[in-house]
């Protein structure tokens, strides 16, 4: 046995990355000082795989922004208007990533999505008929080359060709199959160059085979690789799959003269079964995917050890199931937490040893590494709360039902509110200036008291709300000046909830987030956002929308645990922002959005799984949540960045009043979907992208909304922008709204 890993966290633990390169986005610090920061990460990731005693050093896992977005630059996958800026390199690709304004310039960002069934985002690529695809960039082979000054047993790695051909968005009139000769020769040119480095493996990822896949799909995959392997390479290849097994394409794999196969027996339910079916070759290394690198709590040794020894395969290598980088650095950052769970958890540092340790038990090494996991696992003390438990068993189907029905609503609701046709909102969070970030942190560290704290955020609300009755908006928000995170927030007021301090996961470019660690039953302690929203209701009689987030993104966006399944945790969660959502209405909040913007998340990748593995469960939750309010409170949800189109009808059945969704980065095409399916929900299409610091012009919203109202009725349509401010900053961000209000009631002066 051997070990090494698929990839690690690379912002820094103490997020060295995402500092620096916000800095150089403001011109504090220049290219070669961005670039100092970046290698000396790089080398301390290096150097603990090496600590670790890993077999292999992964290099090529490293990404200012994004490895989609690496390897579609380094094989020259770059729209012309991105090229027609003049940039160097490096600022070519983060106009690529956030979007690019000058005087003479205004260019949107490619559209992001989910990265398959995580939190992590990646951004699309577009390919269009004149696209030239060959390799032009040597950043992996300069990563080599430093990596290689103090480590000689390297594994460099890329995403594959078939990945970026399915992950692609085409433009024009080709698609995936006219760019195969191309991309084969582009990646046989980087093995050419690979063969002058000192590298022992190859991984190329291929997770887009643990999708369900087509006849096309798998004659795709075996041209690329038929032609590509059969390219002069001195170095291993190794094709790498994680999120899911490859059921559809396993047998086809193993015949091709990949030198390894990275398969994930963590979320590969059949990754077992296919090999003790159709074999694996002796003349293979079978990279055994037995770490979970998704959640933090301690591999079970027994059951991982018992695993490995039952696969049939000659030559293994122990790996993670997929990369590190959707876990926290290291658990001994996390000095305040209770030592009973503390104990229990694993983050990046901690998996490199437990495949250290996996591999000296499977080598006789050291029987005691066996003898303490067992007692750690013997004694799990998850706090347990009666109540919750009673509540959930007298659940009915009642209680999931929402009456009167969604169309009487509409009714009951446009006369409640008179509210004009395209009715103008926010998604909720406005600027996190340094002013409200300092208050915060006053607050935290006991210099402020809680009196002093409140009053701060009153005084922003109060700001905000005469801010946008000023602009113009219909329904107005709070601004969110309270909240950390969208999820963090919530979590800190609901007992089950456990919380780091540097357990930073990023979800996108420089954006890390903190996920809380449910670790008990979940419920609500003392009403959470009532105060905030009640005060803001009071400084207006526009309407103010109570903010929440849902209970599927609550879990989704937490790390789970793993001794209760899914479905009754999330249930826990709802019925705790069911408790929310009813306060609000009491205290005469008529609107309330509850956020679900990762229900697809964790939807299984294999669309047979859906219902029975997710969505049987997930949509009931969220209709838990808002089924006992009053039919002239108007219930709002929103959704961002991931592939909803597939799902449409199923997000009309959580039975929401209006769901906003982003849409602006990929051009608006879920409204054909919503028109196809016929939604009743009425919807707000974001107009314009929050996560590019561009401010986009009257002009430009204008015919955004123009070409919503080509396709759905006015009297269905909200307005809004794709996602909350909370990352934007003040000046981009009431520039953008004010045009944004603009072109809405030019649209509305031509409506009448």
């Amino acid at each position: 046995m051997t070990t090494t890993i698929i990839g690690f966290p690379r912002i820094g633990e103490n997020r060295e990355l995402k500092h620096a390169t916000e800095k150089y986005w403001k011109q504090e610090i220049n290219q070669a000082e961005l670039l100092a920061t970046a290698d000396e990460l790089k080398q301390k990731n290096w150097q603990k795989q090496a600590d670790a005693n890993l077999s292999f050093i992964s290099v090529g896992d490293f990404s200012f922004f994004d490895n989609v977005l690496d390897a579609a630059t380094a094989f020259n996958i770059i729209p012309e208007r991105y090229g027609e800026l003049g940039l160097n390199d490096l600022d070519e690709y983060f106009a690529i990533a956030r979007g690019f304004q000058d005087d003479n310039h205004s260019v949107k960002a490619l559209p992001m999505k989910k990265w398959y069934n995580t939190n992590y985002h990646y951004i699309v690529p577009e390919i269009n008929d004149q696209t030239d695809i060959k390799f032009v960039n040597d950043r992996l082979l300069k990563d080599i080359a430093l990596a290689s000054k103090d480590h000689d047993n390297i594994k460099a790695s890329i995403v594959g060709p078939f990945t970026i051909l399915k992950l692609s968005r085409y433009v024009g009139s080709k698609n995936a199959t006219d760019f195969v000769d191309a991309i084969v020769t582009a990646y046989a040119d980087l093995f050419k160059r690979l063969n002058q480095t000192a590298i022992k493996w190859l991984q190329i990822d291929e997770p887009s085979l643990v999708f369900d896949l087509s006849a096309d799909d798998k004659q795709l995959f075996n041209q690329i690789y038929t032609k590509l392997l059969g390219t002069a390479h001195e170095f291993n290849v190794n094709l790498q799959t994680y999120f899911g097994d490859i059921r559809d394409i396993y047998e086809d794999v193993i015949k091709l003269p990949f030198d390894g196969i990275g398969l994930d027996f963590i979320e590969g339910k059949q990754s077992l079964a296919l090999i003790n079916r159709f074999g694996f070759p002796d003349d293979k290394t079978l990279f055994a995917g037995a770490v979970n690198g998704k959640n933090i709590w301690r591999n079970e040794y027994t059951k991982t050890v018992e695993l490995l020894k039952n696969i049939p395969a000659k030559n293994i290598v122990i790996s993670t199931s997929c990369s590190l980088l959707h876990v926290p650095y290291n658990v001994e950052n996390e000095t305040d937490l209770d030592p009973d769970l503390k104990k229990h958890l694993a983050f990046a540092y901690q998996k490199l040893a437990e495949l250290n340790d996996l591999d000296q038990i499977l080598n006789h090494q050291n029987d005691d590494l066996l003898a303490a996991n067992e007692s750690l696992f013997s004694n799990v003390n998850h706090p347990h709360n009666p109540a919750v438990i009673d509540r959930i068993n007298n659940l009915s189907a009642d209680d999931y039902t929402r009456l009167p029905e969604r169309s009487e609503r509409e009714s009951i609701q446009k006369a409640e509110f008179k509210l004009p046709d395209l009715p103008t909102t926010t998604i909720g969070s406005f600027p996190q200036t340094k002013d409200v970030r300092k208050n915060r942190s006053l607050y935290k560290h006991h210099e402020i008291s809680k009196d002093q704290y409140d009053q701060f955020n009153k005084d922003k609300i109060k700001r905000i709300i005469e801010w946008q009755e000023e602009a113009g908006f219909d329904v107005l928000v709070h601004g969110e000046y309270e909240r950390n995170d969208m999820v963090e927030y919530f979590g800190e007021n609901l007992d089950g909830f456990a919380f780091t301090k540097k357990a930073w996961v990023q979800s996108y470019g420089t954006r890390a987030v903190k996920p809380p660690i449910i670790w008990g039953d979940v419920s609500r302690k003392n009403p959470i956002t009532v105060a905030a929203s009640s005060y803001a209701q009071s400084l207006t009689d526009k309407p103010v929308k109570g903010m929440l987030t849902g209970p599927v993104t609550i879990f989704n966006w937490s790390f789970p645990r793993e001794d209760i399944p899914a479905k009754e945790s999330v249930t826990q969660i709802a019925l705790a922002i069911q408790d929310e959502v009813l306060d609000l209405e009491k205290h005469g909040i008529k609107i309330i959005q509850i956020d679900e913007a990762a229900l697809r998340e964790k939807l299984p990748l294999r669309q047979s799984d859906w219902y029975s593995e997710y969505l049987d469960w997930a949509i009931p939750a969220f209709k838990l949540v808002h089924s006992k309010v009053q039919p002239t409170t108007q219930i709002h949800t929103h959704m961002c960045y991931s592939e909803f189109n597939d799902i449409i009808k199923a997000i009309d059945n959580m039975d929401a009043d209006v769901i906003s969704f982003e849409a602006s980065r990929s051009d608006l095409s879920i409204i054909d979907k919503l028109k196809a399916n016929n939604f009743e929900t009425e919807v707000g299409p974001g107009v314009y992208d929050i996560h590019s610091p561009r401010v986009p012009s009257q002009s430009e919203i204008y015919n955004v909304i123009s070409d919503i109202l080509d396709k759905l009725h006015e009297s269905k349509v909200w307005i809004n922008p794709d996602c909350g401010l909370k990352t934007r900053g003040e000046k981009e961000s009431f520039a953008s709204l004010k045009n944004f209000i603009a072109a809405v009631q030019q649209k509305r002066g031509e409506l009448g």
